[in-house]
C-alpha cells in the first residue's frame, strides 16, 4: 500500500477511535467538544478574525457543523503524517505504542495553545471554570488518539 495512503488511513482510524471514545463518555453525560464550534472558528477566520471573546457567543457561520467535522478528520490525518515524519517510514511498517501515544500527547499542544485561545476560553482552558477538568479531558482524548494512531497501524 501506498505511505500516503497508510498514512490516511491511520489518521481517519485514530480520528475515528477518538470519536468513539467521545461518544462513549457521552452515555455519562460527559461532553466533549462541539465541532461546529470549529468550523464556526474556521469560518471566521476566512474574514481575518482569529480570536473571539467567547467562541459560544460569536454569530453562526454557514455549514459551521460539516466545515468542523471536515477540519476534525484532516487535523487527525495531518497529525498522523507528524508521525512518520518525526519517526520514519518504517514505523508504518513495525508500528510501535510509545511513538503514537507520544505524539498523541503532544498533540494537545493544538487546543492549549491555538484553538482555545481563539475560542476565547485561555491557554489550556484557563477561563473556564473548571479549567483542570477541561485540561485532564484533552490531555485524555489526545492520549486516546494516539492509542488510536497505535491500534489502527497495527491493523495493517
Amino acid at each position: 500500500m501506498n505511505h500516503t495512503l497508510q498514512i490516511i488511513i491511520i489518521g481517519i482510524g485514530a480520528t475515528l477511535t477518538m470519536d468513539i471514545w467521545a461518544s462513549l463518555l457521552s452515555l455519562f453525560n460527559i461532553k466533549s467538544l462541539d465541532y461546529r464550534f470549529v468550523g464556526r472558528w474556521l469560518g471566521h477566520l476566512t474574514k481575518g478574525k482569529l480570536k473571539h471573546d467567547k467562541i459560544f457567543n460569536t454569530k453562526p457561520f454557514p455549514y459551521e457543523l460539516i466545515i468542523g467535522w471536515i477540519a476534525h478528520y484532516l487535523i487527525g490525518i495531518t497529525f498522523t503524517f507528524l508521525l512518520v515524519i518525526i519517526y520514519g517510514k518504517d514505523w508504518l511498517n513495525t508500528p510501535t505504542l510509545q511513538p503514537a501515544i507520544i505524539i498523541g500527547l503532544t498533540t494537545v499542544v493544538a487546543p492549549f495553545f491555538i484553538m482555545q485561545p481563539s475560542f476565547g476560553i485561555g491557554i489550556a482552558a484557563s477561563k473556564l471554570p473548571n479549567a483542570n477538568i477541561a485540561r485532564f479531558k484533552s490531555l485524555v482524548t489526545h492520549f486516546i488518539f494516539g492509542l488510536g494512531i497505535y491500534l489502527t497501524a497495527m491493523l495493517f
